[in-house]
């Protein structure tokens, strides 16, 4: 692969790739500032010249499961933390997330019928953008803790000064995870014996999970008759699997965009799936100019603000050959608008025959500080989202194409509700997000089964 460098490089099929420059003069929204130009420039010069991450053809492969999501062919399964830390990366919390994706992917298959493509919000994700660029404490005012990419997340004012090496870091951190990951799915982790196993574990030994038990024993059933008959092929011992991120700061993505040898066109090598947030789709903004360049598969958030001539726009902005798979819209409405406000986008956008994936972010609409200071959701307004992005589609004929959550392997209590019935005091005992909270490992297990029983009622109607 090449890199554009910074000057602007023609290819096939557009004009150029804008410089940084260029996208800078533009308007790129939530970017830090640095106080050390030579710094910045140095790290990303180092960045340009580091291996890519993922590869075209992966890529191209997930563009095309992606395009069957849009013909209602597939689910997509989308899920990781809110912010990846670099603390982080170790291969107990890498294996952990990975195995309640796994198992959430295996009941959701068997309930829908169809391919469940598995997109983990990891290797990637270490910045967000935030609200305010200040936060004030005990009246001590410090920069926004911006994700590990940016600054650090203590309180200080020497931990909140964005340092650019660490998007350097980000690198080996990200390389690290996929190279775990990797192992993982291709190792026999992913073996669907065994996850089935894990899932028969989770039902009978919570009582959570034993208001799925029925569902359970039919997998079962499934499982043992694949047995029977003598089912044993490498597709039952690995998985494709495949990684995501909101493509924020400017000189990461920048950097990390190479132009493939073999196809001459351009690819974000960070990961296979990147996409634009709420606050950074401004159409005639940076981040939608670099990403209508990307031959990557690419999300697009639309939040409550979005009109359908907004989505309409972006659509025909970022996917203007009306590439099947390229361009996924990600809703994130919240529990209590999501059935107002997502029919109109979803008809206008299906009207002007736009090939469009839809998925529900059920997670960031539903946020909220509770008395005591902790900022959460509730498990069922996240169920609710869901529930409401099912029956917008039903009610317009069209397919509801996947969910992104926000969740870990492990049992934190950040997200109250859910068949642990956690309450607002009981989110004490063991907060680890260092921004917006996930839903744990059993409320995730919990969401999978809730949403089987959604996607097999759309099944039926279909049939």
């Amino acid at each position: 692969m090449r890199h554009p460098g910074r000057g602007a490089t023609p290819y096939p099929g557009a004009v150029t790739i804008p410089s940084l420059e260029a996208l800078h003069a533009v308007g790129a929204a939530q970017q830090p500032t640095y106080p050390d130009r030579a710094a910045l420039d140095s790290a990303v010069a180092r960045l340009r010249t580091m291996p890519p991450l993922v590869f075209a053809g992966e890529c191209d492969d997930l563009k095309d499961k992606i395009a069957a999501v849009s013909r209602g062919e597939a689910f997509l399964l989308q899920g990781g933390d809110c912010a990846e830390t670099f603390s982080g990366v170790t291969a107990e919390n890498v294996r952990n997330k990975l195995r309640v994706l796994l198992q959430m992917a295996v009941v959701l298959t068997y309930a829908a019928s169809v391919p469940v493509v598995k997109l983990g919000r990891l290797a990637g994700q270490y910045a967000k953008p935030r609200s305010s660029d200040q936060e004030t404490r005990d009246g001590i005012t410090l920069p926004a803790y911006r994700g590990d990419a940016v600054n650090g997340f203590d309180f200080t004012a020497e931990s909140r000064i964005p340092d650019p090496q660490r998007l350097v870091e980000v690198y080996h951190a990200s390389a690290a995870t996929l190279n775990l990951v990797r192992a993982f799915v291709t190792g026999g982790y992913a073996d669907l014996r065994q996850v089935h196993t894990w899932n028969t574990d989770f039902v009978r030994g919570s009582v959570a999970g034993q208001r799925y038990e029925a569902l359970a024993a039919e997998i079962d059933k499934a499982m043992a008759f694949m047995e029977a008959i003598g089912v044993d092929t490498d597709d039952l011992r690995r998985v494709d699997f495949y990684s995501s991120h909101e493509a924020l700061l400017m000189e990461y993505e920048h950097a990390m965009t190479r132009i493939d040898s073999r196809t001459e066109l351009p690819y974000n090598v960070s990961g296979h799936f990147v996409w634009i947030g709420e606050r950074t789709r401004q159409l005639d903004g940076a981040h939608v100019e670099l990403f209508r360049h990307l031959r990557n598969p690419i999300g697009c958030k639309l939040g409550p603000s979005a009109t359908p001539d907004d989505a309409l726009a972006l659509a025909t902005r970022l996917n203007p050959d009306n590439e099947p798979g390229r361009l996924t819209f990600i809703t994130r409405f919240g529990a209590g608008k999501i059935r107002d406000g997502l029919p109109a986008l979803v008809e206008k956008v299906t009207a002007e025959g736009m090939n469009v994936a839809w998925v529900c972010d059920p997670m960031h609409g539903n946020t909220f500080e509770t008395a005591n200071g902790f900022k959460t959701r509730r498990f069922d307004d996240v169920i609710d989202e869901v529930q409401g992005f099912f029956d917008v589609h039903r009610s317009l004929g069209t397919w509801p194409g996947g969910i992104l959550v926000e969740m870990t392997g492990d049992d934190v209590t950040e997200c109250v509700g859910g068949g642990e019935e956690i309450d607002e005091a009981g989110l004490a005992h063991r907060y680890e997000s260092v921004v917006d909270p996930r839903l744990n490992r059993v409320q995730s297990l919990e969401l999978a089964f809730l949403v089987a029983e959604m996607l097999r009622a759309a099944e039926r109607e279909r049939a």
